[in-house]
């Protein structure tokens, strides 16, 4: 038998983790001194330490090795095993991958222009809704506000009830920019189930996966962080998916101060 020191430097796993080992079953040592405490291992023993050095390097846990081991003998069951954790691992690298993308890019933007970064762009999935939809043409995009006269005046005898996530959000149907007579539609996320008026349609809107960025102050800010969600896209290999929208967290409806005014800018993408 080999004492701990020995099994440490044949084995190279430190004496500190053999005990670690021991302690939770996964290496136990053949026999243990009952008046110096000192471990023995068995030569065997060694290949059953660079089996849990081999799967510690191919990234499993302590406690899968632990269960691992219990059927090393068995190829189907060993190979179930490492086609899961490879699978885990071939995700990992797509996430990390996007993020190097995503550093990389930033500092691209910064380089050519270091106010890239005043719009911060994050992805997210807004979930499937159900809403009281008004869609126009109306003269142009600072008359949105006739569209949300129009949802509360013919809706107010049906008393709606706002969702949980209470999305209130201005959708821009062209897709270029324009001075004059401009398709809008304007929804509200609400509970329940109502009655179309003559302009106000509820309908469900399936989840959808964005860009988005957050900012406080003004509309006169819309057109910046346009561009910067949009040059975002573009830079990090997403493609447009539907009409741009922006959500009013803080709204003209809340607050009569422009500085307080919280909106969402956001790009469907795919």
């Amino acid at each position: 038998m080999l004492k701990i020191g020995d099994f440490s430097k044949l084995s190279r796993i430190s004496i500190r983790m053999l005990r670690h080992y021991d302690e939770i079953g996964l290496l136990v040592p053949t026999h243990i001194d009952t008046f110096t405490s000192y471990r023995y291992y068995n030569e065997e023993q060694l290949a059953v330490a660079c089996r849990i050095t081999a799967l510690k390097d191919m990234g499993f846990s302590l406690s899968t090795i632990k269960e691992i081991l219990k059927n090393y003998d068995d190829p189907k069951a060993l190979s179930d095993f490492l086609v899961v954790k490879q699978a885990e691992m071939q995700e990992e690298a797509a996430e990390i991958r996007q993020r190097l993308l995503l550093l990389e890019t930033a500092i691209k933007r910064l380089r050519k222009d270091d106010m890239a970064m005043n719009y911060n762009v994050v992805l997210k999935t807004i979930p499937q809704r159900y809403v009281a939809s008004v869609r126009q043409i109306i003269p142009s995009y600072n008359k949105e506000g006739v569209l949300w006269k129009i949802l509360n005046e013919e809706t107010a005898s049906q008393k709606l009830i706002p969702d949980d996530n209470c999305y209130s959000l201005a959708m821009f149907h062209d897709e270029d920019y324009k001075d004059s007579d401009v398709d809008v539609e304007i929804q509200v996320a609400v509970k329940g189930e109502y009655e179309n008026t003559e302009h106000v349609i509820f309908k469900t809107v399936p989840e959808v996966k964005i860009a988005s960025a957050t900012y406080k102050g003004s509309y006169e800010q819309i057109t910046a962080v346009n561009h910067a969600v949009a040059n975002w896209v573009r830079d990090n290999g997403y493609e447009f998916n539907g009409a741009m929208f922006c959500i009013y967290h803080v709204s003209p409806a809340q607050t009569q101060n422009p500085d307080e005014l919280v909106t969402e800018v956001c790009f469907p993408i795919k």
